[in-house]
């Protein structure tokens, strides 16, 4: 005979339905189906209370802003330069209701259908060249006969490689056989090019007539200096002007890395800054006898990644007709902002250039931004440029100096605070934060400094 059903056992509850469950979830202001996702996972997990956090999780796990504090003006995990709003359309004309170009023209929140030239020449109404744009300005900038704009710096390496040399040798310095990020090197790039890699002089010391004699020891298609952007080697060290190596009779390729356009920064009130001392330019450089130079776009040019080749014609024509052409070409949004970038640039402008704006304030100034927030002590601090350019320089700055670590209470923000974290102390940089910015950071710090520190 079966016992009766005690009270005391626990009663099966059926877990609620993954539509309801995400249902529950709209606030999150995430679509449906993410919602969806973490439902089931919450659902699965048998623990439907989790669904929250699970979306939570998907919520910020997206790209959004955020506000460095860091100092380091170039961040690589924050997308290196900082970039200011573009807009499409003619930059030399209003739009209809006297707004920004490409804003709508009743005001509203909606912009509107926009296609653009990129590839069509609106005067024959034939098919255009994406690369007579803003390609077409850089090169104007940087005292070139043309330019070609692809993916990345790296990418414009295997290019020029790739269509000039191979098969062929490839005279480099030992000393400038560098790894660039995410464990990149240049003999992995030539290799990778169909290019073959012929090492000339040493760590230290490299002469012209070490690249004169591999040119006649073997088939070098082409000279390929490489700038030593993210690391210095001092001491008993030598190595060749580029005017020196303009006559060996093989193209001269000039990767200059970081992207400086003219060391004369024209386009700044006060000119160069001290710290930009030593920096190879591009227009400089193939002023000096360099066919061809390559840099980043989002470097010291202050724009969006990109790899920017520079100099001879005839050589870029070349690149163009190769296959890793079309393999590394910049899509339209890269092309338009470095288009708007370039006309900031000749139209001497650079207080509008964010990335300019913030490296040349006055550690005054910062120091007066850093005093109203009201929180912290007040202290000089020694910015970096970073992202591989310029290292072991400094730049002057101030902020704001917190006891502990409160990094992770920062980064809890509504819009996350990226600050530094050194000797239990926790420094937030002003001359890497917008002014705009000073509020949020102000009440971030508030915040942070009411938490237990990590």
């Amino acid at each position: 005979m079966n016992s009766p059903r005690s009270d005391k056992q626990p009663e099966f509850r059926r877990p609620p339905s993954v539509d309801s469950l995400a249902q529950s979830l709209t606030g999150s202001g995430l679509p449906h189906p993410l919602l969806v996702e973490a439902a089931r996972a919450a659902i699965a997990a048998g623990d439907p209370a989790s669904a929250a956090a699970r979306a939570e999780g998907i919520r910020l796990s997206l790209l959004r802003p955020v506000i460095n504090a860091t100092g380091v003006l170039l961040h690589t995990n924050l997308g290196r330069a900082p970039l200011g709003a573009a807009s499409l359309g003619d930059p030399a004309a209003p739009s209809a209701a006297g707004g920004p170009a490409g804003s709508p023209a009743d005001g509203s929140a909606t912009a509107p259908l926009r296609y653009s030239n990129l590839e069509f020449d609106t005067r024959s109404g034939a098919r255009g060249d994406r690369q007579a744009h803003a390609a077409g300005l850089l090169a104007r900038l940087c005292g070139a006969e043309a330019a070609l704009v692809v993916n990345n710096c790296a990418a414009a390496v295997t290019l020029v490689l790739g269509a000039l040399a191979a098969s062929r040798g490839v005279a480099v310095s030992r000393g400038e056989l560098v790894e660039i990020g995410g464990g990149f090197r240049v003999p992995e790039i030539v290799a990778q090019s169909g290019a073959r890699l012929t090492e000339v002089g040493t760590t230290n010391r490299t002469r012209r007539q070490d690249y004169a004699a591999a040119l006649e020891a073997g088939d070098v298609a082409l000279c390929l200096r490489v700038h030593q952007s993210n690391y210095r080697i001092v001491g008993f060290t030598e190595a060749p002007a580029v005017a020196d190596l303009a006559d060996l009779g093989v193209p001269l390729v000039v990767d200059i890395g970081s992207g400086l356009l003219d060391e004369a920064c024209g386009w700044l009130a006060d000119g160069p800054p001290s710290w930009l001392r030593g920096e190879p330019a591009a227009r400089q450089t193939l002023a000096a006898g360099a066919d061809l130079v390559t840099f980043s776009g989002d470097k010291l040019l202050g724009g969006p990644q990109a790899g920017i080749i520079a100099g001879s014609a005839s050589l870029l024509a070349r690149c163009a007709r190769h296959p890793l052409a079309r393999a590394f070409r910049a899509g339209g949004l890269v092309l338009e902002t470095l288009q708007s970038l370039a006309l900031t640039y000749l139209d001497r402008r650079g207080d509008d250039i964010p990335f300019w704006r913030m490296a040349t304030r006055p550690v005054a100034e910062l120091r007066v931004r850093a005093e109203a927030l009201g929180v912290g002590e007040v202290c000089d601090m020694a910015a970096t440029t970073g992202g591989g350019t310029l290292p072991g320089v400094e730049i002057p700055s101030a902020g704001i100096a917190l006891d502990g670590d409160r990094a992770a209470a920062l980064r809890a923000s509504e819009v996350p605070v990226i600050a530094r974290v050194a000797n239990q102390r926790t420094y937030l940089d002003l001359r890497t934060v917008d002014p705009a910015d000073d509020a949020a950071v102000a009440a971030a710090a508030r915040r942070a400094t009411t938490e237990p520190a990590a």
